[in-house]
């Protein structure tokens, strides 16, 4: 249990101090992937001659971008490799109208049997049971994506880049771009102090325009809540692949987050999260919660990789 500390006044406070360190990783994530998806989605024409990016207006431009291809997304399944300090695990992901729902298929590699695949066979009865479980974890999802989009309305103000020449990348040819914090920058609320405190460079396809991959650092502390409620410190690393898994649908392949800081001033936390993503297929559109977890008790393990 976290030691004691003063009730923050702020609800937005409140909740962040009290998030996992897993919960931190996935945030610190999420908002680096998809301020990148949607600052270069709408990247200049490959046939124009390299120039200085008008960057107020490609991003806010590309937020809007963003929001369609969310509505026109098609549902799909696919494994979810993670790994960290305590856990090496393999999961299948399929998402639905209702949120995701995922099984439990290998630890460290080898598949889950005996006790073991019994037991998650049994959390997922238990999960069709009680919608209230998944409704629960569908808010969650949604209340993160509200978080992103109130980022992204953010950035044009929050960051400058540039354009810093073509490279050779998987896809082709890729666009290289660095990028900084701009100093003049006010965040209006708590989670916003994450972009003050990164650097990096991004690549992005030349022939589709979207980024292939992200290397980003924290070159100085982030402090949350005067660093009372939360603290990352500088020189912690976040890398980000994207690719194209079909049908010019492009999805988060590789992630690795190496942070450390401290939670309510005592409680160091250190994140050593690499994920890796693989075997995308669409499912049918509509799928309710319910129908994935019967598709999942249906999985052969003895027919699928268990690491992408």
């Amino acid at each position: 249990m976290l030691p004691a500390s003063p009730t923050p006044s702020n609800p937005n406070a409140e909740r962040m101090a009290f998030l996992s360190t897993r919960a931190v990783a996935r945030c610190v994530g999420v908002l680096f992937l998809c301020w990148m998806h949607a600052a270069f989605a709408a990247a200049p024409s490959p046939q124009a001659a390299p120039a200085p990016l008008d960057a107020i207006a490609l991003v806010r431009r590309a937020v809007d971008h963003r929001l369609d291809a969310e509505k026109s997304h098609h549902p799909i399944q696919y494994l979810l490799h993670r790994s960290d300090e305590r856990h090496d695990t393999t999961k299948l992901i399929v998402e639905t109208r209702d949120g995701d729902v995922a099984r439990l298929i290998a630890i460290n590699g080898k598949p889950l049997g005996g006790d073991a695949d019994r037991a998650d066979l049994a959390r997922l009865d238990n999960l069709a049971q009680h919608p209230e479980i998944q409704e629960h974890t569908r808010k969650n999802e949604q209340e993160e994506t509200n978080r992103v989009n109130h980022i992204l309305s953010l950035l044009p103000d929050a960051l400058l880049y540039q354009f810093e020449g073509m490279v050779p990348c998987p896809s082709g040819q890729c666009y290289r771009l660095s990028f900084t914090p701009n100093p003049n920058f006010n965040p209006p609320d708590l989670e916003a102090n994450i972009l003050t405190s990164v650097d990096g460079e991004v690549w992005i396809d030349q022939a589709q325009e979207r980024l292939t991959r992200l290397d980003a650092h924290f070159i100085r502390n982030v402090d949350i809540g005067f660093g009372i409620l939360f603290k990352l410190y500088k020189g912690g690393t976040v890398s980000l692949r994207q690719t194209n898994v079909g049908g010019n649908d492009w999805e988060l392949t590789g992630l690795a987050l190496h942070v450390t800081g401290k939670i309510l001033v005592v409680k160091s936390f250190s994140n050593q999260v690499n994920e890796e993503t693989s075997h995308y297929s669409q499912v049918e559109s509509g799928m309710s919660y319910r129908d994935a977890i019967n598709l999942l008790k249906k999985y052969d393990s003895s027919k699928t990789p268990y690491t992408p």
